[in-house]
Formats: structure tokens, sequence, C-alpha cells
């Protein structure tokens, strides 16, 4: 929801969350259901498993931003079900009509499901009671502002998985807090803010001595959202996403049930991307109730499990899409396909553990502490992997020492396995001139603009009996070389590094013996509404959080 000032409309609101720790035999089960959830325990476990739900809702701004916490110890799965219920009134009139018949405002058991239609997640489904809202309502999904990577939020100070409270801030209303009221006046805030847009921002604190909200008496700072990948999509829409793109975090929803389920674990102190950002009535509401009254809700249930136990989204009675247990699955692996005998993407793992040789270009793996992307299979058991977070605030102009620095620091085993080249920290030119692009905005530089540079076009990185054994930048020829269908980078989502940051490669931009501009795969900035994109106007001794190196490698595990 934007910040602009709106006409003031009565959009109430009501929030449910639902928490179920089973420890059984000294391992654990996280699970949260419905607000009918039993609170079971067999035996005491030290793990803090759990998440919680946010729901920051303004009915002045139309605000309403819900999303999925995880202030627990270990990575959850998580579902979000939304439901609706609109009545109308006349002056003359004694009694509330409700728009869906059948549903009445004080049983929020049977308002109307929120139900996309399969190919538009905007549209509501033709064919179902959800339908009706389409005239009254809109529900904005995701969160998109320009120049912006991701909002912030006040984390839960409430730490414990058998509380069923959300944090519900503003004129959001917890289910338990507000004792079920569906009388748009009751509090149940339960989480500090007035819930307007962009209410938290960077560098924000509150201290919730007291307590003055439940939970620990503890200061908490503000966190960042994850950025979503992607906005929130339907399940057939899922369906066409190449394998690569199926798991990451955004939102899927099934277009069957209306669970929205976000497509990747959640790890420890990590918080979605929203899930919806705005509810907004269309002036059609005053057409239907000029002179009277009207009331709306929107009902948020939420289901939250450990990974190992996300069966538990299958086995609850409802006709899921057909395709929803492989996105399980999925999620639960951190990957949608067979990549061989390797851990998982984020399951940190000894070099012995991995067989390069079924790895497919692209694939996250984590390794001895760090997390890395796989980039090609050299042959003669050489492998190119590259880092996949950016290390920040470094210009291409400190890049030896940082190289160098950086890969002193890896493990030792790591280390044993670096292969020698012989390339340049900062290689020959390529001048941003005239340049026929294939592929969209900046994808891929035409062949023969490359061929303009044969210096830079030959810098490509390769095993050199005769080099060092080190870390490097790649060059723009590896990472064109790099992109495409079935590529490391095959598309600019998966070009862009984590956290939409920028990364160096090591190719400047300007001749001479002073070069002052370089070659960079560059962020969203909100400008040009794409990401992963090849940009050259940064100066080569500039340093900055938004940008910095990205280490490569070529390993042998024969060393």
């Amino acid at each position: 929801m934007t910040p602009e000032k709106k006409k003031q409309r009565r959009l109430r609101n009501l929030a449910l969350l639902s928490l179920l720790l089973l420890a059984v035999g000294g391992t654990f089960a996280f699970q949260a259901f419905n607000q009918r959830a039993i609170n079971d325990r067999l035996n005491e476990v030290d793990i803090n498993v759990g998440g919680r739900v946010h729901d920051y809702y303004n009915r002045d701004t139309e605000n309403k931003d819900v999303f999925v916490e995880n202030y627990g110890e270990r990575p959850i799965m998580a579902r979000i079900l939304l439901s609706e219920f609109l009545e109308t009134r006349q002056r003359n009139e004694a009694n509330f009509t409700p728009l869906v018949a059948g549903t009445s405002r004080d049983d929020v058991e049977n308002w109307t499901t929120w139900i996309p239609s399969a190919g538009n997640i905007n549209d509501r489904a033709n064919n179902n009671p959800s339908n009706a809202f389409d005239q009254y309502a809109t529900l904005i999904f995701g969160w998109e502002r320009s120049g912006q990577d991701a909002p912030w939020y006040m984390p839960t100070f409430n730490h414990d998985n058998l509380d069923q409270r959300t944090a519900a801030a503003g004129h959001a209303r917890d289910w338990i807090e507000g004792s079920g009221a569906t009388d748009a006046v009751t509090d149940g805030a339960t989480h500090p803010g007035d819930g307007i847009d962009a209410y938290w921002s960077a560098g924000g604190s509150f201290d919730n001595s007291g307590p003055i909200w439940p939970g620990e008496e503890v200061t908490n700072q503000t966190a960042q959202n994850l950025p979503q990948d992607r906005a929130p999509m339907t399940m057939n829409q899922w369906s066409n996403l190449p394998n690569e793109d199926k798991i990451g975090n955004f939102w899927v929803v099934d277009h069957n049930t209306g669970w929205a389920y976000w497509a990747n674990r959640l790890n420890s102190e990590q918080a979605s991307s929203y899930l919806l950002d705005a509810a907004e009535m269309t002036a059609a509401i005053e057409d239907k109730v000029f002179n009277g009254f009207y009331y709306y809700g929107i009902h948020v249930e939420s289901g939250l499990v450990s990974p190992d136990q996300h069966e538990e989204f299958l086995n609850d009675g409802e006709q899921h899409h057909a395709e929803l247990a492989d996105l399980l699955r999925g999620i639960q692996n951190g990957v949608m396909f067979d990549d061989g005998p390797n851990p998982l993407p984020n399951e940190d793992s000894a070099p012995a553990a991995f067989d390069f040789s079924t790895m497919r270009p692209g694939r996250i793996f984590t390794m001895a502490g760090e997390q890395y992307r796989y980039l090609e299979n050299m042959g003669s058991g050489n492998h190119m992997i590259i880092r996949n977070g950016v290390i920040t605030n470094i210009p291409l102009t400190q890049h030896e020492a940082e190289l160098n620095t950086w890969r002193q620091a890896l493990a030792p085993e790591v280390q044993a396995m670096i292969q020698p080249v012989s390339v340049p920290y900062i290689g020959p030119a390529i001048l941003d001139e005239d340049i026929v692009w294939e592929g969209g905005w900046r994808w891929i530089m035409s062949a023969s603009n490359l061929d303009q540079f044969p210096d830079a076009a030959a810098d490509i990185t390769q095993v050199d009996s005769g080099g060092t054994p080190r870390a490097f930048a790649l060059s723009l020829a590896d990472v064109l070389r790099l992109s495409g269908p079935g590529r490391a980078f095959p598309n600019r989502e998966q070009r862009a590094a984590p956290n939409n940051i920028l990364w160096w490669t090591r190719t400047p931009s300007s001749q001479g013996l002073n070069p002052d501009t370089g070659w960079f795969v560059n962020r969203d900035t909100g400008v040009t509404n794409a990401t992963g994109w090849l940009n050259s106007h940064w100066g080569i001794n500039a340093a900055g959080a938004n940008g910095g190196m990205r280490p490569a490698l070529i390993i042998n595990q024969t060393n």
C-alpha cells in the first residue's frame, strides 16, 4: 500500500495464528495449524523452532502487510490462507445483508476463501463465490517500490512457540487477543506500530520494557524482509517456470484451495516478503451503500511446519493442485530436481561430501562455511565456482589484496583444491560504445561487438599450470559465455547476486594506462525494472554497501 492519502474507508481486519510444538523421543517436529490447534508436549527440548505471522494494518490508509517471520533456530515452511467477508446495510434497513449468502460476520469459519483464477493472482476465480468480492475490494499482492530493495519490520518479541498469537500491529486484531471480536472496534494489537506503509525503517528500534507487548522485555532492532525474487503467482504459473526458478523467495498460491506457500525454506531470523501489501475498497462500494454502512473483513490463517513435516500440508483433507506435492518436496530439498548425491544447498558440508561432476550449472551449495554457485565443469576434474554472495565495499582497484585475503581465510581443505590461473586482476577493456545487445536489456553482448576487442574477448579464465592457485573475479567475457539457458546464469535474476547487490567483473570500460570505470553486473535500481544487467558506468575506485567483489575459484578434488 503506497503512503498517499486515501479517502477514509472502513476496512476491517482479523488476524489468526495457531502454533503446535510436538517433541517426541528427543527429536523436534514443528507444526502450526488453524485457530483450533492443540498444544501438546510429551517431553522437553531445548531447540526453539517457531514462526510468527505479522499483520500490519491501518484502516485509514488501507495498508495491509502480511508476511511470516522465523524467530526460531531451525528452518520452517510456511503457508497462509485469506478469507473475506462483506455485508452492507442501508439506513432504512434493520439488518446487514452479506455479499455471499450463507455467510455471517460472527462465524469466521464460513467466510469466503479468497481464490484467484488459475492464470492471474489479481483476478478472483469466476467459478467461485470469491469472485463476488472483485467488484468491491482490490487486494494488492507482493511488494515492489521503485528504487527500494525490501521493506523493514520489527521482529517479534514473542518467542514462545506455544503462544498462538500473531504479531498484529495498528488496526490489525489478533484473533486471540481480540477474543474473536468482529465488531470493528475491539483492540487486538500485539505488536508495535500503527500499521501504515513503511512505518519501520533501517536503524530503528523498540524497547519492550514492561512488557508493553507480548514477549520478552528486550530492545529489538529493525530487520529487513527478504526481497521477493518474483511477484506472487498461482500454481499454474509456477508450473511453467524452468526448474531452476521454481524454488526461491516468493509466494505460490494453490488456486484450488487458496493456500499461499512460501516457495523456499524460511531460515532462522528471516522474514518472508509480503504476501499481501494492501486491501483497497473500490468506488463501487459507495454506489452500493450510498447512504448506509458496510463491514469488510479479511481473515488471515497460517500453517507453519518444520520441513520434515511438510506432508501435513497435504494431509488436510483438501483437494490440492496436482503439483503441490512436487513444490513442497522441492522446498524441503532446496531444489526441484535430482542433482546427484550432493548435500542440500543450505547444508554446510565438507568438500569430500560433494560430487561436482553431477552438479548442474547454477546449482547453489554450501561448503566449509561458504556458499557458492556452481558455474561449469571444465573437464579433467576441474570445476569453476563463484561465491554466491557479494563482499561489499570493495572497489575493483583493491581486488588483488582482497581476493588473496579471502582465499587465505578459506578452510585448508578448500584451499588445497584451488587450481592455478594466470589471469589479470584488472583485464583488457571493452568500451561501452554502439553495442548491440541480444536477449533483452543489456543481457548478452553480440559476438561481433566482443570481437572488436580481441584482447578482452580472449580474457577467459582457464587452468594454467604455470600460474598461481588463487581466487579471481570473472571477466566480462566469462560472464557472457556463462549466461543463457542451461548455463550458470540462465536468466538475469540468476545472474544477479543475492540481496540485490551488484558485483564487479575484472573488465574495465575505459582504456589507457589508468582506466577509471569498469563493467559490473547491476542490481535492480528501480529505474529499468530489471536486474542482472551489464553496466559500465561505475568508477573502479568506487565502493559501497550496494556492490563489491564476488570471488571465483577453479577447484579439483583430486589434488
